[in-house]
């Protein structure tokens, strides 16, 4: 079994007189997670699947007393895909509350479901974590580094869905079940999303912008739509964990973009998945792309898994100087270029260094790609 870096940061929360959240894409292991932590308790749970009618009946108009019934004497509820269920934070809350020795777990697919129905009820009253795919970091730890840094070309094109990491040889079927029929299905179900057909075309059209500024107006030209479809279904898209925007870095340097944003895909298979292309890196015209998502998103999983309140930019001027990404860390930045060919010189923009002073920088490379899951300082 590959052991999950998240694992400790909730198993410290538990017992805590707080709601333990914990939320990412569907398949990424968070009901396997949920059930690792709680077996390290030595206490037994109750589990209840909000995908169950009765269930769902049962905790969508509950009351304190209901619950004390349901619970019985367990000292811990899990609640798995928490998001299908109504009015979900009450129940939650009550427990929270007023059944002070259970401790109450949720897991749940669609952020916006869940901060809809979660946020207002149990403001002060959670701890919410997000699980993403198998990271680089844990397969390090599962067979070592040289074995993943040999691998890193096929993770690349297949990512790191659990499902598709155990299951080699059936890469190409498995990617496709679950970027056609799973991933989307918290989207399709919700009313805003009336289109699925349009849908399709956005992430299309959002996969093969990977590493480049996105203009939104274009974008909803391109799906045969307009700007504003095109940015409220990029929004569910991401509150899904599909994909994720980057804004602009701009402060002190005149001619950076302002309000610039990029998109990228939580994980490199279901960006390949989407627009069908699982072709060897070597006869892709989309490596550097494919290698800037893969290494963007590996260092953000480490800076979340290692609890560091990181935020993330690009940085960009009418000039067309480039970083790929920003870290602003505790006030100080820190610049990071990725480079798929070791052998192409990479520098970072001299007017960035000027401009932003003080600055750390850090070039990787597959050679090197170890020293994402450091922390720089």
């Amino acid at each position: 079994m590959i052991s999950r870096l998240l694992q400790s940061a909730p198993e410290k929360r538990l017992f805590k007189g707080k709601a333990v959240l914990l939320s990412g894409a569907r398949q990424t292991g968070k009901s396997t997670l949920a059930e690792a932590l709680l077996s390290t308790v030595g206490e037994e749970w109750l589990t209840l699947n909000g995908d169950d009618a009765d269930v769902r009946a049962a905790l969508s108009n509950s009351t304190a007393t209901k619950l004390k019934a349901l619970i019985g004497n367990k000292k811990i509820v899990l609640i798995d895909e928490a998001q299908r269920i109504e009015n979900i934070g009450l129940p939650l809350k009550l427990i929270t509350d007023q059944i002070k020795d259970v401790q109450v777990i949720a897991t749940g697919s669609s952020s916006f479901e869940l901060s809809s129905q979660f946020n207002e009820p149990l403001t002060g009253r959670k701890y919410e974590f997000m699980l993403y795919p198998l990271s680089f970091e844990e397969m390090v730890m599962h067979h070592g580094l040289l074995e993943e840094k040999r691998l890193i070309e096929h993770r690349m094109i297949y990512g790191y869905y659990p499902e598709i990491v155990t299951n080699p040889g059936e890469e190409k079927e498995r990617l496709k079940l679950l970027a056609n029929s799973y991933l989307y299905k918290d989207l399709l179900m919700l009313e805003q999303i009336k289109k699925p057909a349009l849908l399709e075309k956005l992430l299309n059209a959002l996969a093969l912008q990977v590493g480049n500024e996105v203009n939104y107006t274009e974008v909803g030209q391109l799906i045969d739509s307009d700007r504003k479809t095109a940015e409220k279904y990029i929004d569910r898209l991401e509150k899904a964990f599909v994909i994720f925007q980057l804004p602009a870095l701009s402060r002190n340097v005149r001619n950076e973009i302002k309000k610039g944003k990029k998109v990228y895909f939580y994980d490199c298979g279901i960006r390949n998945a989407v627009i069908n292309n699982f072709t060897p890196l070597n006869i892709r015209t989309d490596v550097c792309a494919l290698w800037e998502n893969f290494i963007i998103v590996e260092r953000m999983k480490y800076l979340k898994y290692a609890e560091s309140d990181t935020k993330h930019y690009f940085w960009l001027t009418t000039q067309q100087q480039e970083i790929d990404l920003i870290e602003e860390r505790d006030s100080k930045l820190t610049a990071l270029e990725f480079k798929w060919n070791k052998n192409t010189k990479a520098r970072i923009s001299q007017t960035f260094i000027e401009n932003y002073p003080g600055s750390e920088t850090l070039i990787i490379s597959p050679d090197n790609i170890e020293a994402i899951t450091t922390s720089i300082r």
